[in-house]
C-alpha cells in the first residue's frame, strides 16, 4: 500500500511535468494529455511489453490515467502557479524515481528474471518517460546530458538486488533503496553530479595540392625523367630566342638542362615566360626564328 500511494504521488508528478513540456512545444490540449501520459506511464509501458507482463499496469487499473489527466489539466489552468513549485516538482520527481526503481526491480524479479534484466526494467521505469516526453517534444533527452539520473535509478536497482541476495526482507529492502535513491538523486540537483561528457566535432580537412605529399613526388618525377625529343626541340628554340634577344646565357647546360628552370628540361610555358613574346611558332617544329624576321 506504501508502493502504491507513492507510485501515485510519483505519476502524478511526472503528468505536470509532461504538460509543462507540452506547453513549451505550444501543443493543444490534445497533446498536453498524451504527452502527460507518456511521461507518466510510459516506462512501466515499455517494461511490461518487453517483459511480457500483461495486462500494462494502466490497463489492468485506469485510475492512474485519470490521476494524470487531472494533474495535467491542472497544470494547464494554472500554469504560473508552477514557477513558484519548481522545486517541488523536482523533489516529487525524485520520489517517483525512487519508486520507479524499486517497482521495476521487483517486477522483474517476480517474472523470474535475473539481476541484469531488473537493473534495465528498472531504469526502464524510471527513466523512459522522460526520454519519450522529450523525443515527442523533438529535443535530446534531458537525461542523456543533465545531472545523474539513470545512473540513480541503475544504483537503486544494484543496492536493492544485493540487499536481496543478503537476505533482507522486502519491505525493509525497499524502504532502504527508497531512501537511498531519493537522497542520492536530490544530491545529484543540488551539487550537479553528473557523468563525464563526450563531445565530437567533426574537422574540416583542406589538401593543399601544391605541396602534397603526391604532387611533390611528380614534380620530382619530371624532373628526374631524361628528356625527350620534344623537350630537346624546345630547348633548341629557347636557345635561339635568348641569342636574338638577350645574348648567349652563361651556365646552359648542354644537355638542355636550364638553371633558371631548377635543373630541369624547358618546356613550352618556358618558352613563352623566357621570350616575352609570341614568336616561338604554333606546331613542334615552329620554334626556330621566322625567315626574313
Amino acid at each position: 500500500m506504501f508502493l502504491i500511494v507513492l507510485f501515485v504521488i510519483g505519476i502524478t508528478a511526472e503528468g505536470a511535468t509532461g504538460a509543462l513540456a507540452a506547453g513549451r512545444e505550444r501543443m493543444d490540449l490534445f497533446g498536453v494529455a498524451i504527452i502527460a501520459c507518456v511521461t507518466a506511464i510510459g516506462g512501466g509501458s515499455v517494461r511490461d511489453v518487453l517483459l511480457g507482463n500483461y495486462p500494462l499496469v494502466w490497463v489492468e487499473n485506469p485510475i492512474y490515467l485519470v490521476f494524470v489527466l487531472v494533474a495535467a489539466f491542472i497544470t494547464v489552468a494554472i500554469p504560473v502557479m508552477m514557477t513558484y513549485f519548481h522545486w517541488v516538482f523536482l523533489i516529487l520527481d525524485a520520489v517517483g524515481l525512487s519508486v520507479f526503481t524499486v517497482l521495476g526491480t521487483q517486477i522483474a524479479l517476480g517474472a523470474g528474471h535475473g539481476a541484469l534484466i531488473a537493473i534495465v526494467a528498472a531504469v526502464l521505469t524510471g527513466v523512459f518517460g522522460g526520454v519519450l516526453r522529450d523525443i515527442m517534444s523533438n529535443r535530446v533527452p534531458l537525461v542523456f546530458q543533465g545531472d545523474l539520473y539513470a545512473s540513480v535509478a541503475v544504483s537503486g536497482s544494484i543496492l536493492y538486488l544485493a540487499l536481496n541476495a543478503a537476505g533482507v526482507n522486502d519491505n525493509l529492502n525497499a524502504i532502504i533503496v527508497l531512501a537511498f535513491t531519493f537522497g542520492l538523486r536530490l544530491c545529484a540537483i543540488f551539487f550537479h553530479w553528473s557523468l563525464p561528457v563526450f563531445e565530437y566535432q567533426e574537422r574540416e580537412f583542406t589538401r593543399d595540392r601544391e605541396h602534397s605529399l603526391s604532387n611533390r613526388l611528380l614534380n620530382k618525377a619530371r624532373e628526374l625523367r631524361p628528356a625527350g625529343p620534344r623537350q630537346l626541340r624546345i630547348t633548341e628554340g629557347i636557345a635561339g630566342l635568348r641569342h636574338r634577344h638577350h645574348g648567349e646565357e652563361p651556365g646552359a647546360s648542354a644537355t638542355g638542362e636550364d638553371p633558371r628552370t631548377g635543373g630541369r628540361a624547358a618546356t613550352e610555358g618556358d618558352v613563352e615566360k623566357e621570350c616575352g613574346c609570341d614568336c616561338h611558332g604554333q606546331g613542334d617544329g615552329d620554334t626556330q626564328p621566322k625567315p626574313g624576321e
